[in-house]
C-alpha cells in the first residue's frame, strides 16, 4: 500500500512542528503547512513538504489542500493544528480581534476539514484530529475569547464525530496542557498590550506571568509529548476520542468534572497564582 498521507497546519512551531516530524519518522508522506515558510526548512530534511498556508486566507486554504490531492490523491489524516492565544480582558479587547480569534481557531480548522472531506468521503476512510486544550473545558480569567474558542472546537469536534462515522472518518481532540514552546510568551505579550494597564491590570500581570511560565520544562510538557499523541490518533487501529495529554492536565479535567463552579473558581485562581510565581 502507499504511504499514507498527513497535512498537518500550524507547522512552523511547538506542536504542529513535532507532530509533522513524528509522523514522517513513523511511515506518513507529511505536508507541513503554516504562514512562516521559513520556520520548517528543518522539516525538509526530514522528507517532509512544507508549504505556505494561512488558514484565514479562502484562496491559500484551497491551494494547499489541491496541492496535496494533485501530487497524492489522496488525504488520509489532517492534523488541524493552527491556532494562538488571545487574552485580555473582554472589555478591552476590540471585537476585530475577536472574530479574529474565532477566524484562525474555529473557522480555519472548520474549512480545512471541509476541504478535506471530499477525498476521505469518497475514499471512505480518514481521520480528523483536532488540537484543543484542556482550556477547552475549563476557564481563565482575561481569557474569554480564547477559551470561547477551544470550547466550540469541542463542540464542533464531537457532532463531527458522529456525523463522519458512517463515512468512515473518525476524529479525535487532543487536549494538551501547558507545552512549551512561543505559544505562551506570545500571548503573554498580547495580554499585556491590550489589559496591563487600568482596572484590569493587577489580573493581567499575574495571567501574563503564567502564561509567560509555559516556555519552561519545570511547568509545562514538551511538545513531542503531544506529537505521540497526535501519532496515536492518527495510526490506531481505535483511535480515543478524546486525548488530555501533559502535565496535570487529568486532575485539571477531573476537577473540573467533580467541583461545582464556585469550588472550582478558586482552584483556577491558586494554580495561576503559582504559576505564576515561579
Amino acid at each position: 500500500m502507499a504511504q499514507p498521507v498527513a497535512f498537518v497546519t500550524g507547522a512552523s512551531t511547538g506542536i504542529g512542528f513535532e507532530a509533522a516530524k513524528n509522523l514522517a519518522g513513523h511511515g506518513f508522506t507529511v505536508y507541513a503547512g503554516a504562514r512562516r515558510v521559513d520556520r520548517m526548512e528543518p522539516l525538509k530534511a526530514l522528507g517532509v513538504h512544507v508549504l505556505p498556508l494561512d488558514v484565514t486566507d479562502e484562496e491559500s486554504m484551497s491551494a494547499a489542500v489541491g496541492r496535496v490531492l494533485e501530487e497524492r490523491g489522496r488525504i488520509d489524516v489532517l492534523v488541524n493544528n493552527a491556532g494562538y492565544g488571545s487574552f485580555g480582558a473582554l472589555e478591552d479587547v476590540e471585537l476585530a480581534e475577536g472574530r479574529r480569534q474565532f477566524d484562525v481557531n474555529v473557522f480555519g480548522l472548520a474549512r480545512m476539514t471541509q476541504l478535506v472531506l471530499p477525498a476521505m468521503r469518497k475514499a471512505g476512510q480518514g481521520r480528523i484530529i483536532n488540537i484543543s486544550s484542556i482550556g477547552g473545558k475549563f476557564y481563565e480569567p482575561l481569557g474569554a475569547w480564547y477559551h470561547a474558542t477551544k470550547f466550540a472546537v469541542e463542540g464542533m469536534s464531537d457532532a463531527l464525530r458522529l456525523e463522519l462515522k458512517p463515512h468512515g472518518i473518525s476524529v479525535s481532540i487532543i487536549e494538551p496542557a501547558s507545552t512549551v514552546s512561543e505559544w505562551g510568551g506570545i500571548a503573554a505579550q498580547g495580554l499585556l498590550a491590550t489589559s496591563g494597564t487600568g482596572p484590569y491590570a493587577a489580573q493581567a500581570r499575574q495571567m501574563a506571568g503564567a502564561l509567560d511560565s509555559t516556555n519552561r520544562p519545570a511547568t509545562s510538557t514538551a511538545a513531542e509529548v503531544i506529537a505521540d499523541a497526535v501519532l496515536h490518533a492518527a495510526n490506531s487501529a481505535r483511535p480515543r476520542t478524546r486525548y488530555p495529554v501533559g502535565r496535570g492536565a487529568r486532575a485539571i479535567l477531573t476537577l473540573r468534572r467533580l467541583l461545582p463552579d464556585r469550588l472550582f473558581d478558586p482552584v483556577v485562581m491558586l494554580v495561576l497564582k503559582r504559576v505564576a510565581a515561579r
